[in-house]
């Protein structure tokens, strides 16, 4: 079984709809094998994020990361990394597939609800970062 890294975004928690998303995420046959709510400091989102550091968008991820709760989530399942990826849909939700949870829920391409590991390697990586070793 594989596993990737889901995180419901401070936007997403603050609209009150962490049920929705965990609805579609279980209804999508995921099992969740670790689930917690946290806030990221400051210094755990530019570990998270430093593939991204020096780039236009950077600062403002990392203001957006560190602005309210998040919840982290473990996804395991066959071929979970690409199946959750589908779910979730492009980073732009005026650009994703139909119910998906970005295209439902996401409110712009910045505040976009969700993250997704986008690779095996880099899920073990993140993975590790929100819950250690």
């Amino acid at each position: 079984m594989e596993q990737t890294l889901a995180l419901i975004k401070p936007d997403a928690v603050e609209r009150n709809i962490i049920g929705k998303i965990l609805a579609m995420i279980e209804n999508d046959n995921f099992k969740i094998r670790h689930m917690k709510l946290t806030q990221m400091s400051e210094q755990l989102a530019k570990t998270f994020y430093a593939i991204h550091e020096g780039k236009s968008f950077y600062d403002k991820l990392i203001k957006y990361m560190t602005s309210g709760s998040i919840i982290a989530l473990v996804l395991e399942k066959e071929n979970a990394v690409a199946s959750y990826r589908k779910l979730i849909g492009a980073t732009d939700p005026a650009k994703a597939d139909d119910n998906t949870i970005r295209k439902l829920y996401a409110l712009d391409k910045s505040f976009n609800s969700v993250h997704g590991s986008d690779s095996v390697e880099n899920a073990k990586i993140e993975i590790s970062i929100m819950f250690g070793d």
